[in-house]
């Protein structure tokens, strides 16, 4: 059995092998996505399940306040989220709520997600990503795994290396969070 130690110092080197692997250029094309969001005045709305969700409201936070862009999350009105979920399903949560929002085309739908959503996973991922390309939203994405059906839908999306199996989860949402606060801080501190 590993020591702690040892665990420490392994998941560290995987941390560091994932920065080492992680792909600039989709970095820098969300990135740009961002910036052009900003630009046309559109409104972001980040969507995410699990340790995903969590990550939303802090990315809101940080686009809105360091960035000025409106931001919302659905994951911050546990009301509304259930009460969707009990009256239609936990499959249209997203997409009833986006509807509800005027989502249209000059805004964007950022997921956070491990896997990116698939016909069996996530259904509530893909039906909000099928309702924001029926209105000509961009679509973004921060996933991992193959990045399901977000990578295939998105406009600009980093996918987040997988190192070893047994630690996809947490190392797709650390990276959630190393990916946001990157291009937050791009976004307030450079014009371009």
């Amino acid at each position: 059995m590993m020591s702690y130690k040892d665990y420490i110092w392994s998941y560290l080197k995987e941390v560091m092998e994932i920065a080492h692997r992680i792909d600039q250029e989709a970095v820098y094309k969300l990135t740009q996505e961002f910036h052009a969001l900003k630009e046309r005045g559109g409104r972001l709305f980040v969507i995410g399940i699990g340790g995903s969700a969590a990550n939303a409201s802090p990315a809101v936070n940080d686009f809105r306040k360091m960035c000025g862009i409106e931001a919302y999350t659905p994951t911050d009105n546990v009301a509304e989220l259930t009460a969707w979920t009990n009256d239609d399903s936990f499959d249209v949560i997203f997409s009833k709520w986006l509807q509800c929002s005027k989502l249209e085309k000059k805004d964007a739908v950022l997921v956070l997600s491990v896997g990116g959503g698939s016909a069996t996973t996530s259904r509530n991922i893909t039906r909000a990503l099928e309702h924001a390309k029926s209105v000509g939203a961009t679509i973004l994405g921060i996933v991992s795994r193959n990045g399901g059906v977000t990578k295939q839908m998105a406009d600009a999306v980093v996918l987040v290396p997988v190192i070893d199996d047994a630690r996809i989860t947490p190392h797709a949402e650390e990276w959630q969070a190393v990916l946001w606060h990157l291009i937050a801080n791009a976004l307030a501190e450079y014009a371009t």
